[in-house]
């Protein structure tokens, strides 16, 4: 299986995690990965997404949203062209920790298709989650301390 994951323990709660998770308007502010989203996250519904992937050339995708479970999780896929050709299975997580007050955020990718041998660079992914998830933790911490 082609999957990248990466976690990250932030110390702030999962409601304020998610917040900052679902702030797209913000992204551009802080976020070194995911540059933009736009859309709204409601199953079914289409968001147009910019990645800046470290090292790479940047480009932009429309996932479908499948699910969005307020404080745990959000999930989208992403198609390039047709069915089995390149398909990608976007997965946040969040995990309480710390009795409440603790959050572990889990960002997964999985892809499948003929074109993933040559379209999926592993290490580039794993880079740019890791940049995202901390840039993150340090956006819901501050929230915390403000």
């Amino acid at each position: 299986m082609n999957q990248v994951e990466v976690f990250e323990e932030i110390d702030a709660p999962p409601d304020v995690v998610w917040d900052v998770l679902l702030d797209f308007e913000s992204y551009p502010s802080w976020n070194p990965f995911i540059r933009s989203i736009e859309g709204v996250p409601v199953p079914g519904e289409q968001l147009r997404i910019r990645i800046d992937p470290p090292e790479s050339r940047a480009f932009t995708y429309k996932p479908e949203v499948l699910a969005v479970e307020e404080n745990w999780r959000l999930v989208w896929m992403g198609r390039l062209g047709v069915p089995f050709a390149f398909d990608g299975y976007h997965e946040f997580h969040l995990e309480p920790i710390a009795e409440g007050s603790g959050t572990r955020l889990l960002q997964r990718e999985t892809v499948r298709g003929a074109l993933v041998p040559l379209l999926f660079d592993r290490d580039e992914i794993a880079r740019g989650f890791r940049a995202m998830n901390r840039a993150l933790k340090e956006r819901a911490e501050a929230q915390i301390v403000a």
